[in-house]
């Protein structure tokens, strides 16, 4: 799969204003006072000046600043990766942090500063996730994330088995008494279709944490804190209470 530059991907956001604008090419030419060919020619050929980018942008309402966070914002992103790429990530822990880092939009000093990382390690780690299509590498080793932030681990693939290896059970060896700390356990006798609706909530929780954690990189790296969700759901009983059971069998 190829992947979408800048430019084009700008112009798929100014195709997708102005269909949400209900504008036209033919809008766009008398407001510019050009040809509508002309624009479209264009739009076809991708072919804009940074002017005329200013202008179709301002008309419909948007700086260039904010044509580009929302063409950000829009872009495509993987939600799955891989075996290969799961593989690869989980083969090498620094490319595993690297790219942990990465998926929270840290910049290569803040890479450096935090941990004992040289530039050198952190570079050549991005270069391998940019060659990996986790990131793209932009000029003076900035990134762009093309993985979504909540991207679904592959069942029983390799970031799954690693997780359940080098990080369960260090999550769960807590009290979870601090003051942003949160354990809740419920347990009862449902049907397939609560077991869906549950699951479906479920799903939303991850997209409103994935929501928070992009509206929160406004804020200053030292007002955030790592923070993790564990969400879990599976037919389960005591083992205590199993032994109890009367065998089914006759």
């Amino acid at each position: 799969m190829t992947r979408m530059t800048e430019i084009e991907q700008l112009i798929t956001t100014l195709k997708r204003q102005l269909k949400r604008q209900g504008l036209t090419y033919r809008d766009v030419a008398t407001a510019l006072k050009l040809s509508e060919a002309s624009v479209k020619r264009t739009f076809a050929s991708g072919r804009f000046t940074l002017d005329r980018l200013v202008e179709v942008g301002n008309l419909l309402g948007f700086s260039l600043a904010e044509l580009a966070q929302q063409a950000s914002a829009e872009a495509p992103r993987l939600s799955t990766l891989t075996e290969r790429q799961e593989k690869e990530l989980v083969s090498d822990n620094k490319l595993l942090l690297v790219a942990v880092c990465a998926l929270n939009h840290w910049t290569l000093a803040d890479m450096v500063s935090a941990y004992r990382l040289s530039q050198a390690d952190c570079i050549s780690r991005i270069v391998r996730l940019d060659r990996l299509r986790l990131i793209d590498l932009l000029p003076n080793n900035r990134i762009r994330i093309v993985v979504a932030r909540d991207f679904d681990w592959l069942p029983g693939g390799p970031i799954q088995q690693f997780f359940l290896k080098h990080g369960q059970a260090d999550f769960l060896a807590s009290r979870f008494g601090g003051p942003k700390d949160a354990l809740a356990f419920a347990h009862g006798m449902l049907t397939d279709a609560s077991v869906a609706e549950v699951q479906a909530e479920l799903r939303k929780l991850r997209k409103k944490f994935a929501e928070l954690h992009q509206e929160d990189l406004a804020t200053p790296m030292d007002q955030r804190r790592g923070t993790a969700l564990l969400l879990a759901l599976r037919e389960w009983e005591l083992p205590g209470f199993a032994a109890l059971r009367r065998s089914t069998e006759k």
